[in-house]
């Protein structure tokens, strides 16, 4: 059993759903202090986060990830318990398995060849680990950012460990994500029995030339980084359930997916200019999850690229589709910020797992982007 495969077991085995750690930050400490990072346990409310560095010169280089998993679902659809990581064949099986504990543990096995070859290398290294980010995010990473940038410490480079792969280990590497904006709408009518219309006001149909307006509206074309802006409504309702009376109230969710094109203050001001133009009696309330980031190049890009050309043989393709991640957090500070993981194909699904050879490759992946930037 490799060391990756092992302390990645012992990562799954402790069942840390969003926002418990359950044990996995102590793991990760014991790997840590035997390699000499200083440690810097950071509980904000009930989220565990952990800070660990080693060196205190610059350029400082930082592995990101969440020891949280989403919840299993149905215990009896999985083929092996969730938190019992069996190892069947090449797969390892168990929630977190890809997103993120297999990564976490193939950064702590990079780090501990890397540091082993090369105790006096250049400028730090870091880890930034929360267990609060399947959750609200709101105790973790951009707490911890916020502590870091309030005493001058910067990050240069980040690379987020989340399952970005598609058909083999390393093929994408994620340069930057999409931002997120959500939207609680209600739309106010009156009701009243459907046989005496003239005595309500349908919110539904009241809405329904708006909603359509905004379901059809190009938003923008994109750019060379990111698609155009997407507006999805996720969640409607309205009415008591009996057919024969008007609802007098119209819930529904949305969310944009925005790239950097747009701001969240220019969407909210549309949307609410249409939602007026339509002379609609409504209550909005807004949630921005994160802005769009993008980085563009850098010795970050350049060392990802070259690692795995080296480790697999191929290029990676460079894009930012899919959610958010915690790297939203930490672009804004200046750092240049990736996302390289395993294969994504069964994350938050049942029965989730990775191949064990992936994690040693990614492992091996991980070691050579800090032999590229930080060996002498």
């Amino acid at each position: 059993m490799s060391d990756t495969l092992e302390l990645a077991k012992a990562l799954i085995s402790s069942p840390s759903v969003t926002p418990d750690d359950a044990g996995c930050q102590p793991m990760l400490i014991e790997h840590l202090q035997a390699l000499g990072f200083k440690i810097e346990p950071m509980r904000f409310g009930e989220v565990d986060n952990l800070w660990a560095r080693r060196g205190d010169s610059g350029p400082l280089f930082c592995f990101a990830g969440h020891t949280d998993v989403v919840p299993t679902g149905p215990v009896e659809r999985w083929q092996h318990a969730p938190f019992d990581a069996v190892v069947e064949g090449d797969m390892l099986h168990g929630r977190g398995a890809a997103d993120m504990k297999g990564p976490i543990a193939a950064f702590t096995t990079a780090l501990e060849r890397f540091v082993a070859n090369h105790p006096e290398h250049n400028g730090s290294i870091s880890l930034l680990i929360t267990s609060d980010e399947e959750g609200p995010a709101t105790d973790g990473t951009v707490k911890v950012i916020n502590t870091l940038e309030a005493r001058g410490e910067k990050i240069d480079w980040c690379l987020v460990g989340e399952p970005t792969s598609t058909a083999r280990v390393g093929d994408v590497v994620k340069n930057g994500r999409r931002g997120s904006l959500n939207g609680k709408l209600v739309i106010k009518g009156i009701q009243g029995h459907v046989a005496y219309p003239h005595l309500a006001k349908n919110p539904v149909h009241n809405a329904a030339p708006a909603l359509a307006e905004l379901a059809s509206i190009e938003w923008d074309r994109g750019n060379d980084y990111f698609p155009p802006t997407s507006f999805q409504i996720s969640n409607i309702e309205a009415g008591t359930g009996a057919t024969n009376i008007i609802p007098g109230e119209l819930s529904l969710l949305f969310n944009f997916r925005f790239s950097t094109q747009q701001s969240d203050a220019g969407l909210r001001e549309k949307v609410e200019t249409i939602l007026n133009n339509h002379q609609l009696d409504y209550e909005i309330e807004w949630s921005l999850s994160g802005n769009p980031f993008i980085t563009e190049g850098g010795a970050l890009l350049e060392a990802t690229r070259s690692a795995i050309k080296s480790s697999c043989g191929y290029e990676p393709e460079i894009n930012t589709a899919g959610g958010t991640s915690d790297g939203r957090f930490i672009a804004p500070t200046g750092a240049q910020v990736l996302e390289l993981g395993p294969l994504n194909a069964t994350i938050h699904k049942v029965n989730e797992q990775v191949s064990v050879s992936d994690l040693d490759k990614l492992s091996e992946i991980y070691e050579q982007i800090l032999i590229e930037l930080l060996s002498k």
